[in-house]
C-alpha cells in the first residue's frame, strides 16, 4: 500500500474565495449566516437563515464549458483550480490518464432542478428545457464537470451521502491511490444553497427557526439553547497523491491521510446513533494505528441538531473522555451538506499548520447531554499532530478520516 498525502486546497465557502478568506473570518470568529430575503414566500418554511457563498468570476470559465454547469459545479471548478495551483500542479502538467476526482453532493443543482420543475410542469412541455440543463441536475454533475474541465482521463467518481459526500469522496481518493490504481486524485464536495434544500429539512423540523431575526446567532453546535442547522453552500477540493510522487517533485504536504472508515448505523434514517459513530472512529483510528489519547484535534461534524449533537458528543465522551480539544465549525459558515466534510478538512489542516484550534461559535451554554468531552469555546494554541474529521449523514451514514502532520519520516 502506497502512502498518501494532502499537497494541494482549494476552498469557496460562505467566505469567500480562497483559504485566506476562509481562515481571516474563523480566526476573527466571524458568522457568515444570514437572513435570507424571499424565503418567506415558501408557504410552511420556518427556517430563514443560510450561509450563501457569493458566486464571482464565472465568467472566466469558457462558455462552452461552463454552459453544462450549475452553481455547485461551478463551485467545484473554481476549487479544483485553485488546489491544483496551490500543489505547484500546471494544467498542461497533468498526467491525465493516472489523474481522476472524486466529488460529492447531496443532489444536482438545486437551482437548476426548480427551474426545470417549474418550466416543464405548467403545460407538462418538455420541449421547453434545454439540453443543458441535464447536465446540471444530474447527481455526478460536479465530479463529471471537473473532469470535462480539466479534461481528466482517469477514475471519474460521484458520492452521494448527504453530509458524508465530501469524506467519502477523499476516502475513496484515498484509495484509489494507496492501490496504486491511480498517481493524483482531485477530492471533495460541493453543495448550493437553494430554499428547497433548507426546506428538505425544514419538514423534518431538523433547521433552526428561532433565530431568523438574529441569523449571527445560529446554529449553536452543543449549545443548550440549539434548535436546528443552517444550511450554507460552497466547494472544497484537495489534491491526494502518492508520498513517493510528492517527494520525488519537492511538493508541499498539508498532512498525510492515515486511516478512513465509514459504516451504516442500521437503526434510523434520520436519527444518528452513538453506538456507530463510536465504531467508526475507532475503526479509522485503528487504521491510522493510533490510539484515541494520540488524537489532538476532533472537527466534530455537530450541525446543531438535538439529536445529532447528542450522540456525537456521547461517541466521543466514551471513546476520547474529555482529553481531546472538539470543536465545530457550523457556527461560522453554516452546515455546507456534501461540501462540508473537505470545507473543514481544509480549515482544520491550516489550523495544525498554525497550531491553533478555532473555538464552536455560539457555544455559550453547553447542553447538559454534551458534556463530558473538551468544547474549544475559544482559540485554543496547541501543537496538532492528528486530526479526525467527522462526518456524520442523515440516511444514517457515518465517516470519519484521520489525518496526520507529515514530519519527513
Amino acid at each position: 500500500m502506497k502512502r498518501v498525502v494532502i499537497t494541494g486546497v482549494g476552498v469557496v465557502s460562505p467566505f469567500g474565495y480562497g483559504t485566506k478568506s476562509l481562515m481571516e473570518g474563523l480566526e476573527e470568529n466571524r458568522s457568515a449566516v444570514r437572513y435570507m430575503e424571499g424565503w418567506d414566500v415558501y408557504k410552511g418554511m420556518r427556517s430563514h437563515v443560510g450561509a450563501p457563498s457569493e458566486m464571482k468570476d464565472e465568467k472566466k470559465i469558457p462558455r462552452e464549458k461552463r454552459r453544462s454547469m450549475g452553481i455547485l459545479s461551478i463551485y467545484a471548478v473554481q476549487a479544483a483550480e485553485q488546489a491544483l495551483a496551490d500543489a505547484g500542479i500546471a494544467f498542461a502538467d497533468i498526467p491525465r490518464l493516472r489523474t481522476g476526482c472524486v466529488v460529492g453532493s447531496t443532489m444536482g443543482s438545486a437551482k437548476s432542478i426548480t427551474e426545470v420543475f417549474e418550466t416543464m410542469l405548467p403545460d407538462r412541455d418538455l420541449g421547453k428545457l434545454g439540453s443543458s440543463l441535464f447536465f446540471q441536475c444530474m447527481s455526478h454533475t460536479a465530479a463529471a464537470n471537473v473532469a470535462q474541465y480539466l479534461e481528466l482521463n482517469g477514475y471519474i467518481m460521484s458520492t452521494s451521502a448527504a453530509c458524508a459526500s465530501a469524506l467519502h469522496a477523499l476516502g475513496t481518493g484515498y484509495d484509489l491511490i494507496r492501490t496504486g490504481r491511480q498517481d493524483i486524485m482531485l477530492c471533495g464536495g460541493a453543495e448550493e444553497l437553494h430554499p428547497t434544500v433548507t426546506g428538505s429539512f425544514d419538514v423534518l423540523f431538523a433547521t433552526s427557526s428561532a433565530y431568523n431575526q438574529t441569523p449571527d446567532r445560529t446554529p449553536r453546535p452543543f449549545d443548550r439553547d440549539r434548535d436546528g442547522l443552517v444550511c450554507g453552500d460552497g466547494s472544497g477540493i484537495l489534491v491526494l497523491e502518492g508520498l513517493d510522487r510528492a517527494l520525488a517533485r519537492n511538493a508541499r504536504i498539508y498532512a498525510e491521510i492515515v486511516g478512513y472508515s465509514t459504516s451504516g448505523n442500521g437503526a434510523h434514517l434520520s436519527q444518528s446513533n452513538k453506538a456507530s459513530m463510536v465504531r467508526c472512529m475507532s475503526d479509522a483510528l485503528q487504521e491510522a494505528r493510533s490510539l484515541p489519547e494520540d488524537v489532538d484535534y476532533i472537527n466534530a461534524h455537530a450541525t446543531a441538531t438535538l439529536q445529532g449533537d447528542k450522540e456525537e458528543a456521547e461517541a466521543i465522551r466514551e471513546l476520547f473522555g474529555d482529553s481531546v480539544p472538539v470543536s465545530s465549525l457550523k457556527g461560522h459558515i453554516g452546515h455546507t451538506l456534501g461540501a462540508s466534510g473537505a470545507i473543514e478538512l481544509i480549515a482544520s489542516l491550516l489550523m495544525m499548520e498554525k497550531s491553533v484550534i478555532y473555538p464552536t461559535r455560539n457555544l455559550e451554554n453547553v447542553d447538559p447531554d454534551c458534556r463530558g468531552i473538551m468544547h474549544v469555546m475559544e482559540s485554543m494554541p496547541k501543537d496538532i499532530l492528528l486530526i479526525l474529521k467527522n462526518g456524520f449523514a442523515f440516511g444514517g451514514i457515518n465517516a470519519t478520516l484521520a489525518c496526520r502532520r507529515y514530519d519527513g519520516l
